[in-house]
């Protein structure tokens, strides 16, 4: 939201809205934002925040577009856009909350729903919706570019949080023990049993864990892996089963961006990132033999692995920049504007 919020704000005047612990004013070059206090910061309503001075910027807004669909703040936007008449988009990024879409129907509520992927789309049953459409997501192709001077040591990357849904645990089944994986992301309290079983499969391996890499460390680690990996899965190793596990697939996309192969699994929306054969590889997901067939292969085809990966930023660039999004949104915007 940040990022599309900044290139968007090179555009047209643009505010961002959100909550958090304390209130906060700043600008960050061209955009203005407002970190409104949330009254209830303790437990899931962290995540679920309510203030409802979000009605001061809401009426000097002529379009409102809220960034996600199921909690309390969302459905304050949705009866304000309804009563003050004022276009109102929604996109959905996954989680929720308390809100009136629970108990009521708001699809009409909305001038439109923008969705991440095509996968979105037909999850929340919009794809014959006439208001909705597909804006996908971008990254920063500056920050996320290829190092000419990073040398791709044959290093697996996976980005991300040390969740079930995310398959890791399929990922280290994956790998000899000759190739290097390292995994960038934080453990979660409630999920400390899926990070013992991951140290366990480690133990004989090459794998190492990085829970306080910031965002240089991460574009760096890009820059020289072999390819970044998302295994994601709709069933967890617990048996858990999770029906959206990937509303988009960002860290492919990041890593893309550095000139990375990527192999994903063939769940929600990733293989709307990655070409397979042509950017990196779609696995079946729960399967660590057919990855590692595909891992193999990248480590044994060095001239193919460089192909992949000049072909992963080139769709990039293509597809999935800021300011395609932007432009994708404005669309969207435009249809209902009066004068447009």
């Amino acid at each position: 939201m940040l990022e599309l919020s900044k290139a968007m704000a090179r555009r047209l005047p643009t505010t961002l809205v959100s909550f958090g612990g304390k209130a906060i004013s700043k600008q960050i070059g061209d955009l203005r934002v407002r970190v409104l206090q949330n009254w209830i910061h303790a437990g899931r309503f962290k995540f679920d925040p309510f203030n409802p001075w979000l009605v001061r910027h809401l009426r000097q807004a002529d379009v409102i577009h809220y960034h996600q669909t199921y909690n309390m703040m969302s459905t304050l936007a949705a009866v304000y856009a309804r009563l003050a008449k004022k276009p109102i988009f929604t996109t959905d990024l996954g989680g929720g909350g308390l809100a009136l879409h629970h108990h009521m129907d708001l699809t009409r509520w909305y001038a439109g729903h923008l969705h991440i992927s095509e996968f979105s789309r037909n999850n929340f049953g919009h794809r014959d919706l006439e208001s909705a459409s597909v804006i996908l997501g971008g990254v920063d192709t500056v920050k996320f570019s290829p190092d000419e001077h990073a040398v791709r040591k044959g290093e697996v990357l996976y980005v991300g949080r040390l969740l079930p849904h995310k398959g890791i645990n399929y990922l280290i089944d994956a790998v000899d023990e000759n190739t290097e994986l390292v995994i960038a992301g934080r453990r979660w309290a409630h999920a400390q049993n899926y990070f013992e079983l991951l140290q366990r499969q480690a133990a004989d391996k090459q794998v190492h864990f990085h829970e306080d890499w910031d965002d240089a460390d991460i574009v760096r680690a890009y820059q020289r892996a072999l390819c970044i990996v998302l295994p994601s899965v709709y069933t967890s190793v617990f048996g858990e089963k999770h029906a959206i596990p990937e509303l988009l697939g960002q860290t492919l996309i990041e890593g893309m961006a550095c000139g990375t192969p990527a192999i994903c699994t063939d769940v929600g929306s990733l293989p709307e990132v990655v070409e397979d054969g042509v950017t990196g590889f779609v696995v079946p997901a729960n399967d660590p033999i057919t990855l590692g067939e595909r891992l193999r292969y990248l480590k044994t085809h060095p001239p193919e692995a460089e192909k992949m990966g000049r072909a992963a930023r080139r769709r990039v660039l293509e597809k999935f920049t800021w300011d395609a999004t932007v432009d994708r949104c404005l669309r969207a915007y435009q249809e209902v504007l009066p004068g447009s």
